[in-house]
């Protein structure tokens, strides 16, 4: 794997810096913003990032550890595990981070508008894009986990 070492314009790294952290104060709950950013990184296997999202996880206490053990399997995880809220998040996530059909299906967008107020709603949406833009940087310059060279 050859390592895309070509820094991050500092003006482009601030801008989505700053997205991201209004996003994720926007929503109100660093725990689901967590794992909102360890799951769509997982969908775009991005390295980088979920390194970072679970270092953080971990380190805040934020997530419990059996919702991290579990986080790519959350459908079939019990309630106990992903409560519905979480699981209407995630499955936004998966929507938004994927666009099969070109589009997030109204039944997804509707089971998530049912946990969140409006704003929220697009905390939650500006934050799953956030972490979307990050991991494409990060994935198509193929930087590794851990690097300082981003």
């Amino acid at each position: 794997m050859t390592v895309r070492t070509t820094r991050l314009d500092a003006g482009v790294r601030s801008a989505l810096q700053a997205v991201s952290a209004a996003a994720g104060k926007g929503l109100g709950d660093p725990g689901l913003a967590e794992l909102v950013q360890i799951r769509a990184s997982q969908l775009n296997h991005c390295a980088f990032c979920l390194d970072m999202h679970l270092a953080i996880a971990r380190r805040d206490g934020a997530v419990r550890e059996a919702q991290l053990d579990l986080l790519s399997a959350w459908q079939e995880a019990g309630d106990d595990v992903f409560d519905a809220r979480e699981r209407a998040a995630l499955e936004l996530t998966e929507a938004v981070t994927v666009l099969t059909d070109g589009f997030v299906p109204d039944e997804v967008y509707a089971r998530a508008a049912a946990h969140f107020d409006a704003v929220r709603l697009a905390h939650l949406v500006a934050l799953i894009t956030a972490v979307n833009s990050w991991n494409r940087l990060m994935v198509g310059r193929r930087i590794p986990p851990g690097s300082t060279e981003w």
